[in-house]
């Protein structure tokens, strides 16, 4: 049988949302969670993931995880085991659903018998800890393929996936037609984003839910200036003038950045379809001979990340491609790799991070929701993303800049330099951007819609 791994989060009591949201926000919150725990009648809550660790869906857990144990309701979260040829398939319907082609291999029957074969091996190790009427969340597509064994046990189970793109090509068919035999045992369906819903579920019970930040975790919560330097030093971009010890590794740029300096930063995975490299490239083509401006590509150490078989390749081609440039523009840039070893220690130097940027860029080729654009924009950062998948949703009109295309790099360049050129409009538009997702992408919203879920999928009508 497969190893699983659980993982450990400590409550989070509801009232620490008192502060920012508001007495009656909370209370009513407390309400609903209450009624939650009455319609379990002492059923539990599984969350099933591929890591617990590295981008949105792990930071997302994390949050919602620890909420609702604060709340009284007996939640798990656990993380499956998967080989190397596994999570290579994975990684191509990643790719194939957001409508890429990726690395290129099959998706055929080989394929389906291995990520069938695997999953099975690990629901064997779920099957004698999963008790009839407990709720399962599974989360990805590395994950469906435990809903035919669990829901024969006598789960409700519920896929949950937070990817997607607008557009259908053959990729997402492809990756659709693969899926589709683990679809029918879920007894609901979860997306990001209406317009993720494939054709094969548009009759189905699909609910929407938009991820959230928790404005108190170690990534939102605030921080005064001397702790962002002491991060920043940490991190590796700033100088300490002392030993040089740093826990993040600068592995593209020689020097530190300068406390005054206008920092440009993206936070995210080593993704192709985050396009990291593209980012560099906007930025050299509008930033040459610009004093002082500097731009700051920081994402996880690679290999941290288990179910991302990518990530080392995406990486060394920035690198390669900085280290083609000037020395002028290698030195404007760096290239941050994060260590992944403690969360909390990671969340804190993001959280420096997107302090002590200029401008928060959010560039994605295709994006599920995209958690660093709602955390930038908490912090009252100006924020210029792409018009894609759920970054749409949570960039309302005056709280930040969407790009149309994001291959177009000279109206990226343009639209950078001409918001850092207006230190007026970054102001407002930080200012409008965080009471946008005070309104509408923290934790109580999304518990709101987690219990709406929950009582749905378990309501008495739908358990013959």
């Amino acid at each position: 049988m497969a190893e699983l791994r659980d993982v450990g989060v400590p409550a989070r009591p509801l009232d620490r949302l008192s502060r920012l949201i508001g007495a009656a926000r909370v209370d009513e919150l407390m309400r609903v969670a209450a009624q939650t725990r009455s319609g379990l009648d002492g059923a539990r809550i599984w969350n099933i993931s591929s890591t617990s660790i590295g981008g949105g869906v792990a930071e997302m857990l994390r949050d919602i995880v620890g909420y609702s144990i604060g709340s009284g309701i007996d939640v798990r979260w656990t993380v499956i085991e998967g080989d190397q040829r596994f999570f290579g398939i994975t990684k191509r319907l990643h790719n194939r659903l957001h409508g890429t082609l990726g690395d290129g291999g099959a998706l055929g029957h080989s394929e389906a018998d291995h990520y069938r074969s695997l999953l099975q091996e690990n629901a064997l190790s779920l099957l004698h800890r999963i008790g009839e009427g407990d709720v399962v969340i599974l989360h990805d597509p590395q994950t469906l393929g435990l809903a035919g064994p669990l829901a024969e046990r006598g789960a409700h189970v519920v896929w949950r996936c937070h990817i997607g793109t607008e557009r259908t090509n053959g990729y997402t068919e492809e990756a659709w037609r693969f899926l589709e035999p683990f679809l029918a045992p879920c007894r609901a369906y979860v997306f990001s984003h209406r317009g993720f819903v494939p054709p094969v579920l548009q009759a189905t019970d699909v609910f929407i839910i938009a991820p959230s930040i928790d404005p108190c975790s170690a990534k939102n919560r605030p921080l005064n200036e001397a702790r962002i330097q002491r991060l920043l030093v940490k991190v590796g971009l700033f100088d300490d003038h002392g030993d040089g010890a740093t826990a993040g590794s600068v592995l593209g740029g020689a020097g530190p950045v300068r406390r005054d300096d206008r920092l440009v930063v993206q936070v995210s995975r080593w993704d192709r379809l985050k396009d990291m490299q593209g980012v560099l490239e906007g930025f050299v083509a509008m930033a040459d001979g610009q004093a002082g401006l500097r731009l700051a590509l920081v994402g996880p150490e690679v290999k941290s990340v288990s179910d991302d078989p990518e990530d080392a390749g995406v990486l060394d081609d920035c690198l390669a491609h900085w280290e083609n440039l000037p020395h002028k523009l290698r030195s404007a840039i760096r290239i941050v790799g994060l260590p992944m070893n403690d969360v909390e220690v990671n969340a804190l130097m993001v959280n420096a991070i997107q302090r002590q940027a200029t401008v928060v860029v959010q560039k994605s080729l295709e994006e599920g929701f995209g958690l660093t654009v709602a955390e930038a924009m908490w912090k009252g950062r100006p924020v210029v993303a792409s018009a894609v998948g759920g970054i749409v949703d949570q960039v309302a009109p005056g709280t930040g800049i969407l790009l149309r295309d994001p291959c177009d790099l000279d109206t990226f360049g343009r639209v950078l330099a001409d918001l850092l050129a207006n230190p007026e409009q970054m102001t407002d538009m930080g200012r409008r951007a965080r009471a946008h997702i005070r309104s509408n992408f923290l934790s109580d919203r999304h518990l709101f819609d987690f219990a709406r879920l929950i009582s749905a999928v378990t309501r008495p009508s739908q358990r013959a």
